[in-house]
Parts: C-alpha cells; structure tokens; sequence
C-alpha cells in the first residue's frame, strides 16, 4: 500500500528521472514525502519560472523530459514562461501541478485553476488525475507523448487528496520512445536531388539531435560538398570551425549568406520548423511555395507543409536521415571558397560604439574557452555579439530559447552545471534579462552550481529601445532601467564578484578585462582554460556596458 505522492515519484523514478526541479507547495506534500527516500535530486528553486526553466534546459540539454513541481495557482502560472520555451523550443518537459482536492473542485477554490484551459495553447497535453490508482497510467502517457514526434511539454494536474490517498496499484512499465524510420527509397532520392543541385545549401535544427548525428552531419556535408547552416539558436549542432559551416540561420544572419539561400537551387531542411526567426519573418523562402526546391525533414508530419509546401517531404528525426544518407551518399565536388571566405569575413570584428567592445569580449571568451564549455543566454541585444562572433565546438554546448525569453540564461547555466559538474559554464545574460531570473543564483549557491554570469549592464531595455528610437525616434518611454549594483548582489548572496575595473589604475579595455577575469578563476583553479595569445588592453572608460564575471563558489580564492 502506497500513498499517491509515493506511487507519483516511483513512477519518476521507473521513467529513469535523475533529478526533479521544484518550488514546494502545499498542495503536493504528499509527493515531496516521496522524493524523500526515492534516490531522485530535488533541486529547490527561487521562482518557478526559473524551476520550469531549469527543467527545459535539462530536457535540451538531455533530450530526456526534464521533470518540474509546482503548486497550484500562482505556482503554476509563475512555470508558464518555461513551458512556453519548451513549447517553442520543441523540448520534452513534464510539469506536475498540485491540484485543489477534488471536493473542492469547480467552486474557486483557494487558488484554483482550470488547467486544461490554461495550459491547452501551450502544452502537447493537458490532464488532470482523478484516482490514485491511475497515477501509473498518466505518467507513462506523459512521457510518451512528451517525447514522440514533435517533442514538447506536458502538464498533469494531480489534486491533493489523490496525492495523499492510499491504494493499491502496479507501476507501470519504462516508455519505449516509438520513431518513424527513414523510408529508404525517399532518403535515396534526397540524395540524388543534392548530387544534381549545383547550389544546395542545408539548414539544420530541431530537436532529438545525437552526438553521431552531428559526426554524421559533418561527415555528409564533406562527402557531398554540402554547405550547412544552423536554424536560430541551434550552433552547436555542428562545429563551427568546420569547413562547411556557414553560419547561423536566424536573428542576425549575415547578409551574403542570405542572398546565397534565397538564390541556392535546393533547400535541405533538417529537423527545423522554419519559423519566424530562422526565416527573417517568412521572407527568407516565399510562402507557402519557395522559389528553390524545399526538401524538409521533421519527425513530426504535422510540421510538413505547415507554412512551407515542400517538393519532398519525410517524417523522420534527424538522426535515422544522416545514418541512411550516409550509407548512400555519392562523393561531389563543389567550390565553397567564396562562400566560406563570407562566413570568415562576418566574424571579423566590426567596433561598436562606447569603451567596452562585446565584440571583443565574445571573441576573448571564444579564445579562452574549453571547448566543451556550456554558453547560455536568455534574450536581448547582447546575444546578437554571442551568435555572431562565438564558435560553438562541440555537441549541446549552447542553451538558449528559441523563444526570445528574457531570464533564460541563468536558470540554464545551473541546470547544465549541475547535469556536467566538470564542465565549465558560462551565462551571457543583459541587464534586463539577468534581473528577470537573478534570484536563481541563491539556487546556484545552495548546490554548488559554480556557474560564471557575465552580464552586459547599459542600463536600458536595450532591444525594446532599438525598436523604439527606430520607430519613434526622440520618444522615449518606458525603456529605462534603473539597477543595482550586480557585483555586490553577487557578494550578497555569497558568490564572487568583479565589476570588470579597478578603481585604483587605468580603466582596461573590455578583452582585457575578460582574460584577466578568466585568469582569476583559473588560478583559484575553478575553471580551465586552455592556451591563448596575448591580449593588448586598450584603455578606455565604462560608458556603455559594464561586465561582471562572478562564481557562486564559497571558497575564499577567485575573483575579489
């Protein structure tokens, strides 16, 4: 005999869940009781818009669903950003909400929601358990639809009665995650139409990526002369010193390459949706028929043909695709140089205004950094410097929302710190955005989640006040932002802290200023860095950013 919140938990635990991000509530103390004993990590979070958050950055980061507890009502509102992230971002994630008790239900009760109406535009499925002995029955559910096809979040509402209530019921079995298979024939004609394509171009992005999936993708693009490009947030799907990346697909791309897309005779797409962002709002391709042939893979077929009509279409993840392109694939031969000295001509700095160059900064961070260093960053117009200049290396190195949510970064950068320990994590976050999930941090200290925030601090909503001086030039409003001082909230909450200069000598320029700060680090030997070239500092004052590096390590060495 089991109460409910324990047969919830062993469920988790039968579904292979390591860890669970929750903020706790009343309404499910029955299922906290569960975890107690259960060998699953409870990470206790600040907010639960950063529980949530932490949840889909362990699911982006695992493709495993990462698993979020919240309690009713504003509980479960506060998770709405994360389960908008995981929707957008095509992330298995599952929240479970503790409910009013059934008796109470349909009165507004104390903080009670209708969950399915809530959650319906945002979740792959909404429920809610109305017997404790079909717990078993609606977790393995959750899991599965969570993760099949188009993979996404799901919400289960559990009421606090059912929680508590004991019973007598057998767990379920583990999910076995069901793919549709690559058909042969579709794959070999795939490969034909890139063979005869003289200006093919492959965009790639998605979801239930592998780490061969990416090896394949790199040995396919060199086997065919294939150029790549990465859908909006999704660099690190491939090396980016590779020979046949190109760049980024999304907010930012670069102008040539660009042209080159809108004039190639074949588009792969593999794994991405073609939304908004990876298409320059829909104006990359023409819709609903692009003037170049679209060959577009999804495992979802719901996603075939929803805004693009392609010439071929296949219902298959990404990895089943390269393995069976691989095995046929025909050796070609095509001139990239042109293309390639593009891409290299992009990354060359262009100065920004003020004191403090973020162009150098990304560069410095992309000199000095492992690379299997996890990047994370929320929203804002510092990101643009990240996706422009930084080469992510290697395989689910870049957390990131495809959702442009602010306060993203930071919640991601514990998550990831927290699944890979020995890795080096490293948070961009704006000032805005920092602010929206700063809180987190005391997250950070309370598990040792040694992550590096740097944040760009111009005192603005910077991307609002883009838009708003473009469009309204000479009117500002509501774009102003008045901020702490970040470095000493860092202290406050027992992290390390550098606010990027020193009172006492010459202000440094902004490069410098990170290698010496990464520097610190490493001789308090928390993180490693590899060999670099000297940096020249360039003087200057702090007019526009300021940058703040800090650590939540509690040791007395590191950054002062």
């Amino acid at each position: 005999m089991r109460h409910g919140g324990k047969i919830l938990i062993d469920q988790l635990r039968i579904q292979g869940v390591k860890r669970v991000f929750c903020i706790p509530g009343e309404s499910y103390l029955a299922a906290l009781d569960g975890l107690l004993e259960s060998g699953i990590e409870t990470i206790v979070g600040r907010h639960e818009g950063g529980v949530a958050m932490m949840a889909e950055a362990y699911g982006k980061l695992t493709g495993e669903p990462g698993v979020a507890l919240v309690t009713r009502g504003p509980g479960a509102t506060n998770a709405c950003s994360g389960i908008h992230v995981a929707f957008q971002d095509s992330t298995p994630l599952i929240l479970l909400v503790g409910q009013v008790a059934s008796d109470q239900r349909d009165r507004e009760a104390f903080q009670e929601i209708e969950y399915r109406k809530m959650f319906e535009p945002l979740a792959k499925w909404v429920a809610e358990v109305d017997r404790a002995d079909r717990i078993p029955e609606y977790i393995a559910r959750a899991f599965s639809v969570a993760c099949s096809g188009r993979p996404g979040p799901v919400v289960l509402a559990i009421p606090e009665d059912i929680l508590a209530a004991d019973c007598e019921v057998k767990d379920a079995k583990p999910v076995i995650e069901v793919n549709q298979g690559a058909d042969v024939n579709v794959v070999t004609e795939i490969v034909g139409r890139i063979a005869e394509a003289k200006r093919p171009f492959c965009i790639v992005g998605g979801s239930k990526w592998s780490k061969k999936a990416s090896i394949n993708l790199e040995k396919l693009s060199e086997q065919m002369s294939l150029p790549v490009g990465t859908s909006f947030r999704c660099q690190d799907f491939i090396d980016n010193r590779h020979p046949n990346y190109m760049g980024d697909v999304g907010l930012g791309i670069n102008p040539k390459l660009k042209a080159y897309i809108k004039s190639a005779d074949l588009i792969l797409c593999l794994g991405a949706r073609l939304g908004e962002n990876t298409t320059g709002g829909y104006s990359l391709l023409n819709v609903p028929n692009p003037d170049s042939p679209l060959i577009h893979i999804h495992p979802d077929p719901n996603e075939l043909g929803r805004v693009y009509t392609p010439d071929i279409s296949l219902a298959c993840n990404s990895s089943d695709f390269l393995e069976r392109a691989l095995a046929c694939a025909v050796k070609k031969r095509s001139d990239l140089t042109s293309l390639k000295n593009d891409y290299f001509s992009w990354r060359e700095p262009f100065e920004t205004p003020g004191s403090v160059k973020m162009e150098q900064i990304i560069l410095q961070l992309n000199d000095v950094l492992a690379e299997e260093t996890i990047v994370t960053n929320g929203a804002g117009n510092y990101a643009a410097w990240l996706h422009r200049y930084f080469q992510y290396k290697s395989f689910k190195t870049q957390l990131a929302p495809t959702s442009g949510s602010m306060g993203y970064g930071i919640p991601a950068a514990i998550s990831a710190k927290l699944e890979h320990p020995s890795t080096e994590v490293v948070c961009l976050a704006g000032d805005g955005c920092a602010q929206m999930s700063i809180q987190e941090f005391g997250t950070a200290m309370q598990y040792n989640a040694n992550i590096i925030i740097i944040i760009s601090n111009n005192g603005v909503y910077g991307t609002i006040r883009m838009h708003q001086e473009r469009t309204y030039p000479g009117r500002i409003s509501g774009t102003d932002m008045l901020n702490p001082n970040f470095a000493s909230l860092a202290q406050a909450y027992g992290g390390k802290k550098d606010n990027g200069s020193n009172p006492h000598t010459p202000a440094m320029g902004s490069r410098h200023i990170i290698r010496t700060a990464l520097q610190q680090l490493t001789d308090a030997g928390l993180i490693t860095m590899k060999e670099t070239k000297t940096v020249q500092s360039v003087d200057g004052d702090q007019k526009l950013y300021s940058c703040l590096l800090y650590t939540s390590d509690a040791a007395d060495e590191g950054l002062v």
